[in-house]
């Protein structure tokens, strides 16, 4: 078995095959290598089998013969020799896993570097502080990542990181990841070993990230930054001051040529938006890794029209409207002809883009009443529950006191695509009245927040907001094509019928409890705040004749009325619902019902993640809506729903045993989750239909009253 391949060695294994084999990091520098021919610095990778091989039984026999084969062919291409004190070759150790996971071992450079080479590559290089750098760089991470003193033996130094790489597979922060992403434990990683090139080696030398356009706005031209005379690790740490990349064309015009030829090559071969990491050692480019880049909403849709329109690039227009079908349900909006906002009056979480000004409601009936009046709400809160989505559903935005990322109202609100900012501490909320950093506003006057910033400003911003012209374009597109852009590729040829209704689509199956009673539907109502009978029939898999003759009763004795097309319980009606609420809590027990609702607080905790993951995902060391361009990315979140779901079915058996009705939820849930795992990513978090996320948030509603708690005290309390 070989356990060691060139870079630049020839394979006619598939993109997935050499994924598996070589990690992703890996695959991607043999594409560039073998298939575009680009600078891309020599080197070899130790295979995941190699890894596996290590955790079972040891160090593999003859990896060490195979790894000097290829250092020498490293030394052949470069004219320098590992170990070599008059000229030493130096290379870098990455980890590399099939799947980009935390925990796993971070890079080590400079690797090669004793006091002897050190010497010799102060001579070669003719700057002994350059060398000194190098050297203590060096051991410094040696010592950090490998956890012992380097050794002076450069082969020692190799092997020793090498194991290293293959026992982070095995780290307790890998195999926590693991188990809550639904990634195998048996794939085991790859290992890279790449010939140094250096960023710091005098004014014609740099290091960089740039992306093939720009990520926020879709511009077609290199965005990014460069750092010159520094290493990698300089640009990442923040502790630099980058330029933008534009300086290139100024300090190293051929260089700067080259980099977007190179950028475009990758961009053709990917057919996306590309991120690229680069150095360039004395006026020489060297570029050390690429991926698919992440971009904004707005971003994304420019960038599929123009990939489409350009008859040289590898995109067609069905292709694009599938790419971005799901933002073109609620396309993204600029705002233009913005004025100066004026002093910000307090900052919270910028939890859903968008800047939103309207009238303060402080209640959802109060947000209903505006935007039935034709005029824009801020729904303001100190927390949002069920009992707010018809406010949130008509409000032009949502600000909360309390709450973060994975906060109810941020979860809803990006799901519809609402700005929202949460969880801001100087924001005091009262009846009718609310008080942000000290300055006291009533009902009815103006405020703007930015859900993008986490910005609140007092009056209006004054600009008009208009959708992104390219959602009209791509749109157009889907209608000529006959694609259903929001649905997913495997939807597009036979999709759901027109006539089923919001929530209950025709691929459900589930199997309705029998005999709905006017005991469910209040209960129901009392946790949910407000449903249509569209709602209450998706929910309890009853016709809506059904429901709608049960509702009836209800409003014909006093305890349920009709409000802006939605039903709520009356006064009396959530009196008769707490009662049926108490006489469940003492026939279960009410000491069970408490247990009940601190087992489900871990649960609790990984449902926010994988839900906040889904909606939101790293940029730039910053929080940015997922456009859902990454496949990898969304599988393993939806894995980790996966896995979830199954402990929560293991975890709802005793609870269904003691109270019945916990039925509905298991149903709800597994219905939720298999219309996910067929391809309709609608029914995680979307506040439309009966989601995943819907049906659990009314759960962990449902297990707060059981308990006699309210859910204010258990947002305050950090339990929810």
């Amino acid at each position: 078995m070989t356990y060691v391949y060139d870079f630049e060695a020839p394979s006619e294994r598939s993109p997935a095959e050499l994924c598996d084999l070589l990690g992703g990091k890996a695959a991607n520098l043999h594409v560039m290598a073998t298939e575009l021919g680009l600078p891309v610095p020599p080197g070899f990778t130790v295979t995941t089998e190699a890894c596996r091989s290590y955790l079972t039984s040891g160090w593999p026999a003859g990896l060490d013969d195979e790894l000097r084969e290829q250092m020498g062919r490293v030394e052949a291409r470069l004219g320098r020799r590992f170990g070599d004190p008059a000229d030493p070759l130096l290379v870098s150790v990455r980890s590399g896993a099939p799947v980009s996971m935390p925990g796993m071992m971070d890079t080590i450079l400079d690797l090669g570097l004793n006091d002897a080479t050190a010497a010799g590559l102060a001579v070669v290089a003719g700057d002994p502080a350059f060398a000194a750098d190098c050297l203590r760089r060096f051991r410094a991470m040696y010592r950090d990542i490998v956890g012992v003193e380097a050794p002076d033996d450069p082969w020692a130094q190799l092997r020793g990181a090498v194991e290293a790489v293959f026992r982070s597979w095995q780290s307790d922060r890998a195999r926590a990841y693991r188990a809550r992403e639904g990634i195998a434990d048996g794939l085991g990683t790859a290992v890279t070993v790449q010939a140094m090139v250096f960023g710091n080696r005098g004014p014609d030398s740099a290091t960089g990230v740039v992306f093939t356009r720009d990520p926020a706005t879709g511009e077609a031209r290199l965005y990014g930054d460069v750092l010159f005379e520094a290493q990698g690790e300089d640009v990442v740490a923040g502790t630099h001051r980058t330029e933008p990349v534009a300086v290139l064309d100024e300090r190293l015009p051929a260089v700067a040529a080259e980099l977007r030829a190179d950028a475009a090559a990758l961009e053709h071969s990917y057919g996306d938006l590309c991120d690229i990491e680069f150095t360039i050692e004395r006026g020489r480019l060297w570029l050390l890794q690429v991926r698919v880049g992440k971009r904004s909403p707005q971003a994304a849709l420019r960038i599929a029209v123009e990939m489409a329109e350009d008859p040289a690039f590898p995109l067609t227009r069905a292709e694009a409207v599938r790419r971005v079908g799901r933002l073109l349900a609620d396309p993204p909006t600029v705002l233009t002809e913005r004025r100066d906002p004026g002093p910000v009056l307090t900052t919270g979480l910028a939890a859903s883009p968008g800047v939103a000004a309207g009238e303060i409601a402080t209640s959802p009936e109060a947000a209903i009443a505006v935007a039935d009046a034709g005029r824009p709400a801020i729904l303001v809160r100190n927390e949002t529950s069920p009992d707010d989505v018809a406010g949130m559903a008509r409000a032009a935005g949502v600000l909360t006191a309390h709450g973060g990322l994975a906060s109810h109202a941020a979860v809803v609100a990006r799901g519809w695509g609402i700005p929202a900012v949460v969880g801001a501490a100087a924001l005091e909320v009262h009846d009718g009245t609310v008080t942000i950093a000290g300055q006291r506003f009533a009902a009815g006057e103006t405020i703007t927040i930015d859900g993008a910033t986490g910005a609140v400003f007092a009056g209006a911003v004054a600009g008009r907001r208009v959708v992104v012209p390219e959602a009209a374009t791509l749109l157009a597109w889907a209608d000529q094509l006959g694609i259903d852009p929001s649905a997913s590729p495997a939807d597009v040829v036979e999709a759901e019928p027109a006539a089923a209704p919001e929530g209950t689509p025709a691929a459900a199956s589930v199997t309705a409890r029998p005999g709905l009673t006017t005991e469910d539907v209040l209960r129901l109502l009392l946790i949910k705040g407000f449903a249509t009978s569209e709602a209450l029939a998706g929910v309890t898999a009853e016709a809506p004749e059904t429901v709608g003759r049960t509702v009836d009763r209800l409003v014909a004795d006093g305890l349920v009325e009709q409000t802006a097309g939605s039903f709520r319980l009356t006064y009396d009606g959530k009196s008769v619902a707490r009662e049926l609420i108490g006489s469940d809590r003492d026939r279960w027990g009410a000491g069970r019902c408490l247990e009940a609702l601190d087992s489900f607080l871990d649960l609790d905790a990984r449902m926010k993640a994988i839900v906040t993951d889904w909606q939101m995902r790293q940029g730039d060391g910053e929080p940015v809506l997922n456009d859902h361009s990454d496949a990898a990315y969304d599988a393993a979140v939806l894995g980790r729903l996966a896995a979830l779901h199954a402990d929560t079915l293991a975890w709802l058996a005793p609870l269904e045993a003691g109270l019945p009705r916990f039925a509905s939820y298991r149903e709800r849930l597994d219905r939720a989750a298999a219309l996910v795992r067929d391809g309709d990513e609608r029914y995680l978090a979307s506040p439309r239909v009966d989601s995943y996320h819907g049906a659990w948030f009314e759960l962990h509603e449902d297990l707060i009253l059981l308990a006699g708690r309210r859910r204010a005290d258990e947002v305050a309390a950090g339990r929810a």
